[in-house]
């Protein structure tokens, strides 16, 4: 059955004919919100893995980790070609000469048919600009770029240590260079309300983006976020208002912007909450059924007028 939106799985079957996965892997990076540059304690969310808690082991070599997390995931598709994940912190924030060491050894392995890097949009100089621009004529990639919300305000608390003014210039400068750009954003964080949220696809809506990745805020042990929840607990998003704000997005995001994720997943045994989004197909299906209910689709509301927007948000606050 035909998704109601545009799946990244259904992208990549279209252009390899076949099931691609990707194979997530820690290269060791760091951060500038974490080596002191910016901050030393990384985004109020961000895990001691640099959101790279399903990657592999950053002890082995970027060959050993292909092979060992490959395997595991084999076991559900025997017969998938693979995309490279470098998914832990910032994947761009190392001299070049190491980016081009392990992106290259993750494109020596077999069977694998492009590179996703993972990135803040800060963390772009020239020559890296340069290399992906070469890279992305030479194999199938994809820059994921964290956004998380685009409301300065919010980046502010959530301490990621660049403005919406930023992120715009970094997307800029990737997609000047024809090179694919994923955003990701954020649902949940503290003090944002419903409006603000779809504000945020909204805005990312009007960009030549070719991407997204939606993700609950998730609560986990040894953040600081956990520590103001365990010191003072704020509300945390419903399955059903999560769910409703998805479908809402969708409907406003063009038809042709590839969805890579509708939600993430938190590791179980450091997830605080929100409990429900452990059962991440029920969310999934959740958010198809909903879909169906209205009788909508990615793309439905795409044209809408920022004055239209404004209304419908006021009407439903």
């Amino acid at each position: 059955m035909e998704k109601r939106y545009h799946t990244f799985n259904a992208q990549l079957r279209e252009r390899f004919g076949g099931k691609i996965f990707k194979v997530p892997l820690d290269a060791g990076f760091t951060c500038p919100n974490r080596d002191g540059t910016l901050g030393i304690g990384g985004c109020v969310y961000c895990s001691e893995r640099g959101s790279g808690d399903f990657a592999g082991d950053q002890r082995l070599s970027i060959p050993d980790q292909f092979i060992e997390v490959k395997e595991r995931m084999k076991r559900k598709w025997p017969n998938a070609q693979y995309i490279a994940y470098f998914q832990a912190y910032t994947n761009t924030y190392a001299p070049i000469k190491r980016l081009k060491e392990v992106y290259e050894e993750a494109l020596a392995q077999e069977n694998v048919v492009g590179l996703a890097i993972s990135t803040r949009p800060d963390c772009l100089p020239q020559e890296v600009l340069q290399y992906l621009e070469e890279l992305n004529r030479k194999t199938y990639l994809w820059v994921e770029l964290g956004l998380q919300s685009s409301h300065d305000r919010t980046l502010e608390w959530i301490g990621r240590g660049h403005d919406y003014a930023q992120f715009l210039k970094g997307f800029e400068q990737l997609h000047s260079r024809g090179i694919r750009v994923c955003v990701h954003i954020i649902l949940g964080l503290p003090g944002e309300t419903m409006a603000e949220m779809l504000q945020t696809a909204q805005t990312v809506a009007k960009l030549p983006l070719e991407g997204i990745k939606i993700h609950l805020m998730h609560v986990l042990k040894g953040t600081a976020l956990a520590t103001m929840y365990q010191r003072e607990p704020f509300e945390l998003m419903t399955k059903e208002a999560y769910v409703s704000l998805v479908v809402d997005i969708l409907e406003i995001l063009p038809s042709e912007m590839v969805i890579h994720r509708l939600t993430g997943d938190g590791p179980p045994d450091e997830l605080i909450g929100p409990l429900w989004s452990r059962k991440k197909w029920e969310i999934l299906n959740a958010i198809d059924a909903e879909l169906e209910r209205r009788d909508s689709w990615q793309g439905k509301k795409a044209e809408i007028k920022d004055s239209d927007l404004e209304r419908s948000l006021q009407e439903g606050e």
